[in-house]
Parts: structure tokens; C-alpha cells; sequence
């Protein structure tokens, strides 16, 4: 079964057309990369897959169900999680107490408020081995505005992480990082489960051909390409377009 179908997929705001009949579909277990110069509709895909923005034309379907209409909380339900090109942590919590709230928000028991957060000792025993399993464990105790933004990074991918997702969208998970942050990085994506489906907005083509199933490219908010690594790289239209060869 396919994780997602996007088919003709519009958006505008006003008399400016964001997003352009763009149709593709993504397998279960897949890594997509979706690659493009600024401005050519990366984010505002990933935006209407969320249901941050409304679509204004086509539809999504999710594991087989169509959401295009759905709000952002249905989706997270399916089982769908993203991270943002802006950290979403909150700056003055500890690390692991943003940890902690990512799971209880997952947890079925979340909302029982006749119950003390503290008697739900699975979820803090599950935050303090997820921050072990990234190796950021030093980190639990520190507040989110006092860690690198590398460490933010990860810590925004841990939080995805949490709910378990069985598909997930990382926007420009790479950006601003230090070259050995991003490695960091690309390693932790290396060793998601491969049940999780990826999608992944890049502007890094070395890390977009390393993690790349599949790579799909956007132009001025149009589909101008779409193939494995190889066929991606030999395509003369994306060499002039976005990687700047004449």
C-alpha cells in the first residue's frame, strides 16, 4: 500500500499561485526527498500535508484514507509527524521535561487529569531512553534555549519521534547545522525504522543523494522532475534549473 498520494495538489494565495497540480506518490517505507531552489513550493507542500494551509485544489490521501480536509490533529492521529526549518521547542522547559510532554501528548492516558503526571513512570522511563538512544542524555536536565542549535535540531527530531510515527515529514532538518552536526544528523535518519515512511525537504545535495530513495524536484511551485539518485543527477533540466550548470 502506498503512505501517501498527492494528486494535483494547488495552492494560491491571492493571485499567487504557490503550488501548481503537483502529483506524486510515496511507498510505504520509503525515503522522498523533495528538492528545489528557494522558493519553489517545498515548504507549502509540506504545510498542506500537515494541514497548516488549506488546499485550494487535489487531494491527499494517507494510508490508503483521504484527509485533505482534515485538520492538523486527525492527521497526527494516522500517524503523521513533521518537524519545522524553526525549532518548535519550548525554550524555557528542560530538555527532558520537552521530551516528556511529546510522549504524554502520544500517551492515551494524556488527558486523565484526575492522575498526577508523575504516575505515568513509563513515560518518563521512555523519555530518559530516547534521550540515550540519540546520545543526548547529558542534555535532560538543561534548558532548551541553553543547548546548541544542533542539539535543538535532534532534540526537534526526537520529539517527532516520540508520537512514533508512521509517516514523517522532516523540513530541512540540515539547515544551519556545522558540517559534523549535520553527519549527526543524517546518521539518525539512517537509523529510523524502515516501517516509518521519510519525507524530507533538503537544500544539501550531498545529504539529498545519501539519504534519497526517491527524489522528487519542485520548480516555481511545479513538479519538474521526479527519479531515483542516478536519473536525478543525469537530468539536464534540473542540472541548469537548480544546481546551476549552463
Amino acid at each position: 500500500m502506498s503512505a501517501l498520494v498527492v494528486q494535483g495538489l494547488s495552492r494560491h494565495f491571492g493571485g499567487v499561485q504557490a503550488l501548481s497540480e503537483v502529483s506524486f506518490t510515496v511507498d510505504a517505507g520509503e525515503r522522498r526527498l523533495i528538492i528545489g531552489p528557494n522558493g519553489a513550493g517545498k515548504t507549502t507542500l509540506f504545510n498542506m500535508l500537515s494541514g497548516i494551509f488549506t488546499v485550494s485544489g487535489g487531494s491527499i490521501v494517507l494510508l490508503g484514507r483521504d484527509i485533505t480536509r482534515l485538520p492538523p490533529y486527525e492527521r497526527a492521529r494516522m500517524g503523521l509527524a513533521r518537524t519545522f526549518q524553526i525549532t518548535n521547542l519550548f525554550p524555557r522547559l528542560s530538555v527532558f521535561d520537552n521530551v516528556l510532554l511529546a510522549l504524554q501528548a502520544a500517551d492515551e492516558n494524556a488527558f486523565a487529569l484526575h492522575r498526577p503526571m508523575r504516575a505515568s513512570r513509563h513515560l518518563y522511563r521512555r523519555a530518559e531512553a530516547l534521550l540515550a538512544e540519540w546520545g543526548l542524555a547529558s542534555t535532560a536536565a538543561q534548558l532548551a534555549k541553553d543547548i546548541s542549535y544542533g542539539e535543538q535540531r535532534q532534540i526537534d527530531l526526537i520529539l517527532a519521534m516520540a508520537v512514533q510515527p508512521r509517516v514523517l515529514l522532516l523540513d530541512e532538518p540540515t539547515a544551519g547545522l556545522s558540517a559534523a552536526e549535520v553527519v549527526r544528523v543524517v546518521a539518525l535518519v539512517h537509523s529510523l525504522p524502515r516501517e516509518m515512511t521519510i519525507l524530507m525537504i533538503e537544500h544539501d545535495m550531498d545529504v539529498a543523494f545519501d539519504l534519497a530513495d526517491r527524489i522528487t524536484v519542485l520548480h516555481q511551485g511545479r513538479l519538474i522532475a521526479e527519479g531515483d539518485r542516478e536519473a536525478i543527477r543525469a537530468n539536464p533540466q534540473v542540472s541548469e534549473i537548480y544546481l546551476g550548470v549552463e
